[in-house]
């Protein structure tokens, strides 16, 4: 059979192709993030639907630099994100969905464990990067947990994904003080938070995009 086998090829043909269709005026490392999030996806509908707060990038890289926690709201998306260039800059990658304590008390008071998750976690979340890619109702209880003066993220990627509460969850995402990443609509989902703190870490610790597989 005959197709691309070159990593360095494909890379460059993927990033030619996705830029082409890139429109906007989006600033150099945004289209860096963008090109990612397309290029993990497969879907270039998410150049018109994401959102990127103008802070975003700065206030992210810095709080890399300085080794910020990644706290994500479940497993896939804190699998999803680069091992290696997180321990690089000493970012510890968190997600508590599976601590008993969370469970016990997601379990007794009736809420999503992702909810309680962001509650348990709310400690660790000052200065951090917190990627939610799939549970509308902890991005739901991570603004609260904001609003209250809790916690405060350096940054939030919010791209929750699905039809129930998921467009609201990231429509207060937009209202909120705090810099951010969002996918307007029911898209998003683990993928695309974990693509978005990828290319952040890629401009952090790398200098930009890599194609990766």
């Amino acid at each position: 059979m005959n197709f691309l086998r070159d990593p360095k090829d494909i890379e460059e043909k993927s990033q030619a192709f996705i830029s082409a269709h890139l429109e906007g005026a989006w600033a150099p490392e945004e289209k860096q993030i963008l090109t990612r999030i397309i290029h993990a996806t497969g879907d270039l509908s998410y150049a018109s639907l994401t959102v990127i707060h103008p802070d975003l990038v700065p206030e992210a890289l810095k709080a890399l630099r300085q080794g910020a926690a990644i706290v994500t709201d479940v497993e896939m998306v804190r699998s999803g994100i680069n091992a290696s260039l997180a321990a690089k800059g000493k970012c510890p990658v968190i997600c508590a969905i599976r601590e008993e304590e969370v469970i016990r008390m997601a379990t007794a008071r009736s809420e999503t464990r992702a909810m309680v998750a962001m509650e348990y976690l709310a400690p660790r979340m000052w200065g951090s990067v917190v990627a939610i890619g799939n549970a509308p109702t902890a991005l739901f209880r991570l603004l609260e947990l904001i609003e209250s003066g809790q916690t405060r993220p350096a940054v939030i990627i919010g791209t929750p994904v699905g039809f129930v509460g998921a467009s609201e969850a990231k429509e207060a995402l937009e209202k909120s003080p705090v810099p951010f990443l969002t996918v307007r609509g029911s898209k998003g989902g683990s993928t695309v938070a974990a693509a978005a703190v990828n290319a952040l870490l890629h401009l952090a610790f790398k200098g930009g995009f890599k194609a990766e597989g």
